[in-house]
C-alpha cells in the first residue's frame, strides 16, 4: 500500500484522484490532503479518507507535507505558480510525483528537471496531453522523436468569430465543450494560452526542441496527443474524455489495471477531425512560443502576467482580448535573466504581477 499526498484535493483533479483511490482502496492510503479555499469540502474529504495531515491556507505546511518522509506519491494538483515551492520540496525528497500542474514547469522547468535528475525523483505527467505523449514514447529514445503533436479541442470559442472575441463574457469563456475544469484553466483554454503553456511544459518533460512541439486542433478530444518518429510513423494515444484515466495511469505507473470506466466506441464516433490552430485569433499561443524561445525568466513572466490578467477578466475588470495584450506588454518590458536560479524566477514572477496590477492603477 502506497502513502499518497494530494495537494489541491478539492479541485477537479484532486476530486477525480480521490475517486480513483475509492476504487483502489487496498493500494493507496491517503496520507495528506490540502486545499486553499474550499475548506468545507476539505473537511468532508478528511472525514472520509482519514489522512494523518490536512493543510488549509498554509504555504509552509504545504511545503513540509510535499516532502514528508512517509509520502510515497505526491499528486501535485495545485493550480498556478503557487505549486513551485511544494513541487521542489517533493523533488528534493526524491518522491514519485504525479504532476497535474503545468505552471511550475513553465516558470522554472530547468531548475525542476535538474533537481529531479539529481534526487532521483520521478515525474509522471497527469495532464491528458502529456500523459498521452509519455505513453507514446515509452521505450523510445529521444533521438527517435521527430515531432510531438499536442491536441486541443479549440476550447469554447473555437467557432466564435475573431471580431467577437472582445465581447466574450467570463461565463462564456469557462463553458468548455469537453472537459470539466476550474475557472482559471478554462479561461486559458478559451484563449488557448493553456496549449501554449503545455508546449513549454512538453519541452521540459520530454527534451524535444520547441519547434518540434506542435499544436493541432482536434474537437472530438479522442486523440489526446501524438508522436511522430523519424521513420515517419505516428503513434497516438486515444481514450475517453475522463481525467480519471491519466490520473490512474500516473498513480499506478508502470502498472495498467482495469479502471471500470467506459472505453471509446470508434464506430459510433465515425470520424475524427484535425485542424491547424488560428494564431491570429489566439495570440496567446504565439506569445508562449516566443517566451519559450527567449528562455530564462521569460516563461515565468508570461505565466505570472497571464495568471493576474485572467483573474482580472474573471472579475469582469478587463476584456478577454486584453489578456494577450497585457501579457505581450509585460513581456516586452521584461529584461530576461538567461540562466536563472530560483530567486531570479521568483523575483521575475513577482515583478510581472506587480507590473500587471500597476497598469490598472
Amino acid at each position: 500500500m502506497k502513502n499518497l499526498v494530494i495537494l489541491g484535493s478539492t479541485g477537479s483533479i484532486g476530486q477525480n484522484a480521490l475517486d480513483v483511490v475509492r476504487r483502489f482502496k487496498k493500494r493507496f492510503k491517503v496520507l495528506g490532503l490540502s486545499a486553499n479555499n474550499n475548506t468545507d469540502l476539505l473537511a468532508a474529504q478528511a472525514k472520509e479518507f482519514k489522512p494523518e495531515f490536512v493543510v488549509a491556507k498554509d504555504s509552509d505546511a504545504l511545503i513540509r507535507l510535499a516532502g514528508h518522509k512517509k509520502a510515497d506519491i505526491v499528486l501535485m494538483a495545485i493550480s498556478g505558480s503557487a505549486a513551485l515551492r511544494p513541487l521542489i520540496a517533493a523533488i528534493d525528497a526524491g518522491k514519485k510525483i504525479a504532476l497535474a500542474n503545468k505552471e511550475a514547469l513553465v516558470a522554472a522547468g530547468g531548475i525542476v528537471m535538474k533537481r529531479a535528475k539529481a534526487s532521483g525523483a520521478r515525474i509522471i505527467p497527469v495532464d491528458s496531453e502529456h500523459s498521452a505523449v509519455f505513453q507514446c514514447i515509452e521505450g523510445a529514445k529521444k533521438s527517435d522523436i521527430k515531432n510531438i503533436f499536442l491536441t486541443a479541442t479549440g476550447g469554447p470559442l473555437k467557432d466564435t468569430p475573431a471580431a467577437k472575441m472582445r465581447f466574450v463574457s467570463p461565463k462564456q469563456a469557462i463553458r468548455h465543450p469537453r472537459w470539466s475544469m476550474g475557472k482559471k484553466i478554462s479561461v486559458d483554454s478559451a484563449t488557448m494560452m493553456n496549449k501554449g503553456l503545455e508546449v513549454i511544459e512538453a519541452n521540459w518533460l520530454f527534451g524535444v526542441d520547441i519547434d518540434n512541439i506542435k499544436i493541432i486542433v482536434h474537437p472530438e478530444a479522442v486523440v489526446h496527443s501524438m508522436v511522430e518518429f523519424n521513420d515517419g510513423s505516428v503513434i497516438a494515444q486515444m481514450g475517453a474524455t475522463d481525467m480519471r484515466l491519466p490520473i490512474q495511469y500516473a498513480l499506478l505507473y508502470p502498472e495498467r489495471i482495469a479502471s471500470g470506466l467506459n472505453g471509446i466506441d470508434l464506430a459510433a464516433i465515425k470520424k475524427l477531425n484535425f485542424l491547424a490552430p488560428d494564431f491570429k485569433k489566439f495570440p496567446c499561443i504565439k506569445l508562449a512560443y516566443e517566451a519559450a524561445k527567449t528562455g530564462g525568466t521569460m516563461p515565468a513572466v508570461l505565466n505570472a502576467a497571464n495568471e493576474e490578467l485572467v483573474a482580472m477578466f474573471l472579475d469582469s475588470n478587463i476584456r478577454l482580448t486584453d489578456i494577450a495584450k497585457g501579457v505581450a506588454k509585460v513581456m516586452n518590458k521584461h529584461k530576461t535573466v538567461k540562466n536563472p536560479g530560483l530567486t531570479d524566477i521568483l523575483k521575475s514572477d513577482k515583478w510581472a504581477r506587480e507590473e500587471v496590477n500597476g497598469c490598472r492603477r
